[in-house]
């Protein structure tokens, strides 16, 4: 009788070390991932956007509480050097860091804040797209199961032709290997001789980063063609990083004008969000 209690003592004790060791392993495996919602109030082309009242919300407040409902992060903070914004995220219960430099792009603002941060990876939602689908950041976080994966990113299908000819929308080329070749706001590849060419790609402005890539990009200088064509990305491929693109089928709405508030406050009424 003894040894038989002995022996479910002995086979307990393996069984728990064996869900603990296992429950060890799983969670070093999982990387941490972070998201990063980068939110500059004075946009050049639409300023105050992200306090913009869309259908009772601000956008920011849409664009916040659209990745903390996700579930898929360890944590979502806005980065902002706005005290409009800073009141408003903090008034809804969310997390907020103020920055303190004065930066050229969003990548640069959240990059600071990064370092203070732990996590392996760190996703930067821009402040202006309030309906980021869950299914397309699910795919850019596999994505970096592969160790040669740096930097990821989206892109959706342009199909109406005046979107591709408008400098708003930045458009992506890129290789076998779905890496990009080049981002512009011209339309690429130029059709010559009306070649019948129908794979026009805009960048949807979601990117995910390791974070030693995040802090080689917030020490390089800001690149020629950066400045040149206004697109942060390119400063990756000028110091030789690729970018992953995934093809994202969840069609995203950018509000970088007025019009594009409107669009949305119509799009809204399709999905029936509150």
């Amino acid at each position: 009788m003894y040894y038989l209690t002995f022996n479910k003592i002995i086979l307990n004790f393996f069984s728990i070390f064996f869900i603990i060791f296992v429950f060890f392993i799983i969670n070093l495996n999982q990387m941490k991932v972070v998201a990063l919602i980068p939110a500059r109030y004075n946009s050049s082309r639409f300023p105050g956007k992200l306090m913009a009242n869309l259908a009772g919300k601000t956008v920011i407040r849409r664009v916040y509480e659209q990745a903390a409902n996700m579930n898929i992060f360890a944590d979502v903070y806005v980065v902002t050097d706005s005290n409009l914004i800073y009141d408003e995220i903090v008034a809804m219960g969310g997390k907020v860091i103020m920055s303190n430099g004065i930066y050229e792009t969003g990548t640069d603002r959240i990059a600071e804040v990064a370092q203070s941060i732990e996590a392996d990876i760190f996703i930067n939602i821009q402040g202006d797209v309030p309906f980021i689908s869950k299914q397309p950041l699910i795919r850019i976080i596999e994505q970096f199961e592969q160790s040669d994966v740096k930097v990821c990113s989206l892109m959706q299908v342009l199909k109406d032709r005046k979107l591709v000819d408008d400098p708003n929308y930045v458009k992506v080329v890129v290789d076998s290997n779905s890496d990009s070749l080049y981002f512009s706001r011209s339309p690429i590849p130029y059709l010559r001789d009306n070649y019948p060419f129908d794979h026009f790609y805009e960048h949807i402005g979601v990117y995910a980063f390791r974070k030693n890539e995040l802090t080689l990009f917030s020490n390089w200088e800001q690149t020629a063609l950066e400045k040149a064509e206004k697109i942060e990305a390119l400063r990756f491929l000028e110091n030789g990083i690729k970018i992953r693109m995934l093809i994202s089928e969840h069609n995203s709405i950018e509000i970088d004008t007025p019009e594009d508030l409107i669009n949305a406050e119509k799009y809204l009424l399709t999905i029936n969000v509150g």
